[in-house]
């Protein structure tokens, strides 16, 4: 097959470049310019697609022997990924920046230029499996569990599923490091990014005054009422926080207290006991399915609120592109804005992506 390989200038997409190419692939090499005004130095794990990381991809691909681009989409990112971002904090909803990057820019906008050039497929690092069940192509959580990104691809659709390659899905990523190293990669002991990538300082809160000023409200104690402090704004808070509230005193109890809700029309961010971050049922919409195939009255199945950690057993069923989850077991931290993705829940393929949702509320 024509094969488009991302390269992001990181160990796992040089790595899954170097697969395809040994599978026999025509491949070829795309670094996604994705800021206006990148940085010329990473610092350490924080931030990416700055120019060194454009450096890196393109001297993995001298060593791979394949052809090397760099495409622009600075515009379509900042577009649909940090103004997305943005506008969803103003609105009391905690975004995930990797599930829309993935799905309106890695496997929308790069698979569309990708498929007007005649490529087959793109390939990608990410570290999840794709399986043929029951004659459906089905995403499947990867082999190395701890670096599992079947989450933020769960929004992908069976059609950009079809045209996907994950060479690393069966590998572990010491593997993977071991391999770049053996093969000549200078990238082999690079540093994982694993901040927001457009936030580098990693200082969401000082990211979000710059782009929304201050809309100061107050601090409310969520069972008695009572004004606690103030705020600069909602856009400072997610549900679950408990550091850096600007409340002097713990509560009545000596405890903690946490964001439980947030209200940005009237600016009200409301607080309390540990206790109160309990959800027991979640609703959800923007229901996709990546085999296909909705669900089918209610059923049992294992849901993931984050990328890493928040998961329980549950009951969801659908109607339309809306999901209704009864969780068997309380999670805590579970925000308006998150994916929630479900999983098959049997031992046998309980790796296995049945659909994700946006969250819309908690009960």
């Amino acid at each position: 097959m024509r094969v488009l390989a991302a390269m992001s200038g990181g160990v796992d997409s040089a790595v899954a470049a170097a697969r395809a190419v040994d599978a026999g692939h025509d491949v070829v090499g795309v670094h996604l310019a994705l800021s206006a005004k990148p940085g010329t130095l990473r610092t350490g794990s924080r931030g990416c697609c700055t120019i060194e990381d454009s450096h890196d991809a393109r001297r993995a691909a001298d060593i791979l022997g394949i052809p090397f681009y760099i495409w622009d989409f600075a515009e379509r990112f900042t577009e649909e990924v940090v103004e997305t971002f943005v506008g969803e904090y103003a609105a009391g909803r905690t975004p995930n920046p990797c599930v829309t990057c993935n799905e309106k820019i890695k496997f929308e906008a790069l698979l569309e230029k990708a498929m007007a050039l005649g490529f087959d497929a793109v390939a990608t690092g990410h570290y999840a499996r794709l399986a043929t069940v029951g004659g459906q192509l089905q995403l499947r959580r990867s082999a190395d569990e701890g670096k599992d990104q079947s989450y933020v691809l769960a929004s992908l659709t069976p059609e950009q599923l079809a045209h996907a390659m994950f060479p690393l899905g069966d590998s572990w990523k010491t593997d993977v490091r071991a391999e770049a190293e053996q093969r000549g990669l200078s990238v082999a002991h690079k540093p994982d990014s694993h901040d927001i990538c457009f936030i580098p300082d990693g200082d969401t809160k000082k990211f979000l005054e710059n782009r929304l000023g201050e809309r100061p409200g107050q601090l409310v104690d969520a069972e008695t009422g009572a004004v606690l402090g103030q705020h600069t704004g909602v856009h400072g808070f997610t549900v679950g926080q408990r550091k850096r509230l600007g409340i002097d005193a713990p509560a009545a109890d000596g405890r903690p207290r946490y964001v439980l809700s947030l209200e940005p029309v009237s600016g009200t961010v409301k607080v309390g006991s540990q206790t109160g971050l309990g959800v027991h049922a979640i609703d959800a919409d923007r229901a996709i399915w990546p085999g296909g195939q909705a669900l089918d009255g209610p059923t049992e199945c294992v849901v993931q609120v984050r990328a890493h950690g928040g998961i329980a057993e549950a009951v969801a069923e659908a109607d339309g592109d809306r999901v209704s989850i009864q969780l068997r077991e309380p999670l805590r931290g579970v925000a308006p804005g998150q994916v929630v993705v479900l999983y098959r829940p049997d031992a046998r393929a309980g790796d296995l992506v049945l659909g994700s949702a946006k969250i819309s509320g908690t009960r």
